[in-house]
């Protein structure tokens, strides 16, 4: 038995048919090829795999697809405008606050809801932010110090992703 789903990907419609139990990460990873959103533990305590649905930071591990049904997604592919970094990836890239890379997609999408809800926030406040992130290469500063440089380079506007047109 499967469920029909429509929901916006990216700025894109997108609709499927989904069994009732699968989860959102499998639909964006194995059905629409959004590859960005890494399943990091199947626990749902490591955030490699966070998107925003509807606005909000959402770990899509814990999220039946199902339940996505007529919200709005955005995964790390839908961050940067085309032909571009948005800025919380350049501040990632300058600021060394990634390795390995694996969870750096989760991390920019907790980031980015952080700095949605609060333009200016303190050490402390992005620590709190990620505290459902892990990163098992780096040390968290380089990580605090790319959300700090990000907060303090990029309009009110950036904060919200813009939809990309080239994803798919």
């Amino acid at each position: 038995m499967t469920e029909h789903i429509a929901l916006t990907v990216n700025g894109q419609s997108r609709e499927a048919e989904v069994e009732p139990r699968r989860l959102l990460v499998q639909l964006l990873r194995e059905d629409m090829d959004l590859t960005g959103t890494h399943v990091g533990c199947d626990t749902s305590q490591c955030g490699a795999c966070t998107v925003h649905v509807d606005g909000a930071a959402v770990k899509s591990c814990t999220m039946l697809a199902v339940q996505a049904d007529g919200s709005d997604v955005t995964t790390i592919e839908g961050m940067a405008p085309d032909g571009g970094l948005h800025p919380l990836q350049n501040a990632f890239w300058e600021k060394h606050g990634l390795q390995c890379g694996f969870c750096t997609p989760g991390m920019i999408m907790v980031a980015a809801d952080l700095l949605a809800r609060n333009a200016d926030p303190t050490d402390v406040e992005i620590r709190h932010a990620l505290d459902g992130n892990y990163c098992r290469c780096t040390g968290y500063q380089n990580i605090v110090a790319a959300i700090r440089e990000a907060a303090k380079s990029m309009p009110a506007s950036a904060t919200t992703p813009a939809p990309s047109s080239t994803q798919a």
